[in-house]
């Protein structure tokens, strides 16, 4: 499907890779690693055409669609959160902008019209606001935020509608640049289950280890200075570069070994008569031989070191009664922990719960309306922000006075020694904060705080920005962390569960606080914890429980002057009937919306447009419509069933 044909980048005298050839299939989903640095995104450009190749050429099939997910946000944030999703069917949406106006101009154009409506029709444009509606929900955005300005949304949830953009224009190829970043595992989820029924070609740069896993069929590994391609998971990958590279060094072991003996042998005998044509003839077979160098991996791992410089108490952190709001938005109400030293607490849980607020809030970035904080004896800690510019706030200054800042005794050795760990060597510690990378940025934080030696980490997504193997160095030095205290918040799954001995999760009812490993937690307290099934299945039990409970009981009526004892009766039975009357309406409400949950959820399965009868489609749609009609009609009824009972409430009591 994409022809890549000895493709080159280089940048001034550096290369990042050369006569790089591919094919790239439909219905493959290739997973893009690499060192940060090494030119994953720049092939994810050349591919989409925002960057132009040094050499080479890519091919595509004519008219071929493609998605694209960069890491950078919308422009428009006064336009409505489904609108935005919507535009990403760029065919839909500009025939319905060009139809709605022909249809406000006096003299509409009718061949254009049909042509315009015959389009829409083919696309399924008039699905388009489902569609689109759906995916915002797979991706945790809810239905009554839609119609919302983007501008309401956190940067995170801005990125969610970026990728709602991208996958709803139903492209053949899918370009997505670390799409996990900013999704909570019920997210990453519902991503993974639509990208492994992707019919078409799609290409993933990700650093989360279980995502790859999970998602794809194949590994470009950009290392060595070209790219090359591996059939199979990730784990496949890495257990087979490493056999790759273990054989070479191994050949290599063995030519050296090789020359060596011949050369010992020559310059024992060479000055022997007998043995002079012998040796000749050695010296011929030793310049014939050529020892492959063994090519330098643009892999580098930082060397993370945690080490307390002396213990805290036994009781690390007590919270009570914490409660924050943002506005009307409640996001903790009265949480209380203890954490005891040498626990490594996992706070996990839906975005927006208040994850990262409770972690300022423990670290004195936040106030809370209400509760306390209280760190135990001797506890020393460091903060590591999901944003590093709460860290790095002055952009002209050096990682090399950055980190020295921290320990300003220092010698320079000490500083440069320390930076080196994370791979700032010679002139990169002069480099200036607001110039780095990412993952650079979070590696010179991670130096400071390896400087500072404290007892105590918080981190609030610390992998974020980190590669493969800089993940796998910091989960090696948090194991090794033996004497301190580790809370942290991290939606990386293979990261929480190798490290976690202790799970907190946050959920609209508080806080359920469960004493062992993530994996002991899955098997306690079922699938993981944000799995779409479990949440639906949840919300279905607790609308059953509501409408099971018996109808409250009807005010009693009070004589109305002016009535028959008749009409008084009437009256009376009447509004003994209005509670069981409201119950069935809310009854009633609650199951049409559940089937128009459930007709939405059909909608943004994977692959549905493609596989579905367009005659089902049709029937779903006017279902849906209907659903919609009895609603409205239900709520109206409820509203006024509910006023009557007030009215006569207050007349009871009054």
């Amino acid at each position: 499907m994409i022809g890549i044909i000895d493709l080159e980048k280089s940048y001034g005298a550096r290369t990042l890779f050369a006569g790089v050839s591919l094919k790239l299939n439909e219905g493959s989903r290739y997973g893009l690693v690499g060192a940060n640095g090494s030119g994953k995104t720049t092939l994810l450009e050349i591919l989409a055409g925002d960057e132009p190749a040094t050499g080479g050429k890519i091919t595509l099939p004519a008219g071929a669609r493609m998605g694209v997910l960069r890491q950078d946000h919308f422009m428009r944030d006064e336009d409505p959160i489904l609108t935005v999703a919507m535009e990403g069917d760029e065919i839909v949406t500009r025939a319905l902008r060009e139809q709605r106006e022909l249809l406000a101009s006096p003299e509409p154009d009718p061949a254009r019209l049909v042509e315009l409506e015959d389009l829409v029709r083919t696309h399924d444009g008039y699905t388009l606001e489902a569609r689109a509606s759906g995916i915002l929900e797979g991706l945790g955005i809810p239905g009554k935020s839609h119609r919302e300005p983007l501008s309401t949304l956190s940067g995170g949830f801005k990125l969610r509608v970026l990728l709602a953009q991208v996958l709803i224009g139903r492209p053949e190829v899918l370009l997505l640049d670390e799409p996990t970043n900013h999704l909570d595992i019920l997210s990453i989820r519902w991503l993974e289950k639509f990208l492994c029924t992707y019919k078409g070609c799609a290409i993933v740069i990700s650093h989360d280890q279980r995502f790859l896993e999970n998602v794809v069929t194949h590994i470009l590994d950009v290392d060595y200075g070209t790219i090359t391609l591996y059939t199979g998971k990730y784990a496949k990958f890495v257990e087979e570069k490493r056999t790759v590279r273990e054989r070479k060094e191994a050949e290599i072991a063995r030519v050296e070994a090789t020359i060596a003996e011949k050369k010992a042998w020559v310059e024992r005998f060479k000055a022997k008569a007998t043995k002079a044509r012998q040796a000749q003839s050695r010296l011929k077979q030793l310049e014939k031989i050529e020892v492959e160098e063994l090519e330098t991996s643009s892999r580098r791992t930082p060397l993370f070191s945690f080490k307390p410089e002396r213990p805290s108490g036994r009781e690390v952190l007590e919270v009570k009664g914490v409660t924050k709001s943002y506005g009307d938005k409640r996001v903790l109400t009265d949480v209380s922990l203890t954490v005891r030293r040498g626990e490594r607490v996992a706070i996990i849980g839906p975005n927006g719960l208040g994850k990262s607020t409770l972690i300022k809030i423990a670290t004195d970035h936040l106030e809370p309306d209400a509760g306390t904080v209280k760190w135990g004896h001797e506890t020393r800690v460091s903060y590591f922000a999901q944003d590093h510019h709460e860290a790095l706030t002055d952009s002209d200054m050096t990682p090399l006075d950055f980190v020295w800042n921290a320990v300003p005794k220092a010698e320079t050795a000490f500083v440069r020694g320390a930076l080196g760990r994370v791979l700032f060597s010679g002139d990169d510690v002069y480099k200036k904060l607001g110039t780095l990378s990412g993952g650079e940025a979070a590696r010179v934080v991670f130096c400071r705080i390896m400087v500072e030696k404290p007892n105590v980490l918080v981190l609030d997504e610390p992998t974020n920005h980190l590669d493969l193997e800089a993940i796998q160095a910091l989960t090696d030095a948090l194991l090794g962390y033996a004497d301190g205290t580790l809370l942290f918040v991290s939606h990386d799954r293979a990261f929480v569960s190798a490290l976690a001995t202790r799970v907190i999760e946050i959920t609209p009812d508080g806080i359920r606080d469960f004493p062992g490993t993530y994996e002991e937690y899955l098997a306690k307290c079922g699938d993981d914890h944000l799995d779409a099934d479990t949440v639906a299945l949840a919300a279905k039990k607790e609308k059953k429980g509501a409408t099971d409970k018996a109808p409250s009981a009807a005010p009693k009526a009070p004589p109305v002057p002016g009535l028959s004892w008749e009409e008084q009766k009437e009256r009376a039975n009447r509004l003994k009937r209005l509670p069981k009357l409201r119950d069935e309406l809310l009854a009633k409400i609650e199951a049409a919306e559940a089937r128009k949950a459930e007709i939405h959820a059909r909608y943004c399965e994977p692959g549905f447009y493609e596989s579905t009868p367009k005659e089902e489609i049709t029937k779903l749609e006017r279902e849906e419509a209907e659903l919609s009609s009895a609603i409205d009609g239900r709520m109206t009824e409820w509203e006024q069933v509910e006023a009557e009972l007030a009215e006569a409430e207050a007349a009871a009591k009054g």
